[in-house]
């Protein structure tokens, strides 16, 4: 059984990436320390590793690595991905606009219209006898603590831009994982 609806159409060219909960997502494995990421999402094309600011004490330093398309225009990063000194990758957002397509059982999750989405899970949900979930922001997406749902405009559309992870050191839970980064943005993730 697929989802895919009209809100999919223009993603189709993009590559699709699978999810394994608390195992990792398209080539990107939790815990790979910040030299073997850069290695795997070369391979997807050219990266830009930062610094993060340190928020909170509680957490090791934390780098941000950018994963751009390869292509000769430059674009926003495709892919972000964040690792902590102490638990290695714990954190892969895929961006709404350019970033790759990944299912939840079949559920697509990246680029969505958010409604859609939400409609799409309950149906799924129903479909499997199972659960979906809302995020405090109220988006909806799969019932696993690992998929964070986010949002960001695509030109004027507010679509759907998961995060996929795990629990970092210093926290209980992913959602207290969340980067700072990601967090500050809110929903308007540019």
């Amino acid at each position: 059984m697929s989802f895919k609806t009209e809100a999919d159409v223009g993603v189709a060219e993009r590559e699709e990436w699978s999810y394994s909960p608390a195992v990792g997502v398209g080539p990107l494995r939790f815990g790979m320390p910040v030299g073997e990421v850069v290695e795997a999402a070369e391979m997807l094309g050219r990266t830009k590793v930062s610094e993060c600011a340190r928020e909170h004490a509680v957490f090791s330093p934390t780098w941000r690595i950018e994963v751009h398309r390869r292509g000769a225009a430059p674009s926003p990063p495709a892919v972000t991905v964040y690792v902590s000194q102490a638990v290695g990758l714990f954190c892969v957002a895929a961006d709404a606009g350019h970033g790759p397509q990944v299912a939840y059982d079949g559920l697509t999750l990246v680029g969505r219209d958010l409604s859609e989405l939400e409609r799409d899970a309950i149906a799924h949900a129903e479909a499997v006898d199972g659960h979906f979930r809302y995020t405090p922001e109220g988006y909806a997406g799969p019932d696993d603590p690992g998929v964070v749902m986010r949002a960001q405009f695509v030109g004027q559309v507010l679509r759907s831009r998961p995060l996929f992870m795990v629990t970092r050191d210093g926290a209980n839970t992913e959602w207290d994982s969340l980067p700072h980064e990601e967090y500050r943005n809110g929903q308007f993730h540019a």
